[in-house]
C-alpha cells in the first residue's frame, strides 16, 4: 500500500483481512499520516483529538502479528477527504488544522527545491516579507 499525505510518498504494509478500510500499523502511524497516539488520543503536533470510547475497540486492533489503526474511519471523524485507487492512498489536509492556521494568520512551514537545486524552507524567512507565486501544469 502506498500512502500520499503531506507531500510525502512512502510505502506500507496493508491488514491483509480488510483491503477497503485505511488500516495503518500503530509503530507506523506517525510517517504515515503525521499523527502519533499519545494517552490524551491522537496527536497532530499540538493538536490531540481523543479517541471516543465505543470506537476504540473498532479503531485498534491486532492482526498478522501487529496492532492497526483504522485510519480511514478516524478521517471520515475529522472530516479529513481521502481517495483510493487500488494500493495508492491520497489523503487530504485536515480541516481543523486549515482553520487553525486561518486564524493565526501563519503559513505552514513547507520546503521546495529552487532551479539551482537547493532546498528552501519558508521558515527561513521568518521575519521577512514573502510572496509566493505557485504555478501547476495539471
Amino acid at each position: 500500500m502506498i500512502i500520499l499525505s503531506n507531500g510525502k510518498t512512502q510505502e506500507f504494509a496493508q491488514r491483509s483481512d480488510d483491503t477497503e478500510t485505511l488500516w495503518v500499523r500503530l509503530n507506523e502511524l506517525p510517517d504515515a499520516t503525521g499523527w502519533s497516539m499519545k494517552p490524551q488520543g491522537a496527536c497532530l503536533g499540538d493538536l490531540c483529538v481523543p479517541l471516543p470510547e465505543h470506537k476504540r475497540e473498532e479503531w485498534i486492533a491486532d492482526a498478522d502479528d501487529w496492532v492497526w489503526f483504522n485510519y480511514s474511519e478516524f478521517a471520515e471523524m475529522l472530516g479529513q477527504k481521502y481517495v483510493r485507487d487500488g494500493d495508492v492512498w491520497s489523503l487530504g489536509s485536515i480541516p481543523e488544522v486549515r482553520r487553525m492556521g486561518l486564524e493565526s494568520a501563519v503559513a505552514p512551514d513547507f520546503e521546495v527545491t529552487d532551479r539551482n537545486g537547493d532546498t528552501l524552507r519558508l521558515s527561513d524567512f521568518r521575519g521577512h516579507k514573502v510572496v509566493l507565486f505557485t504555478w501547476s501544469s495539471w
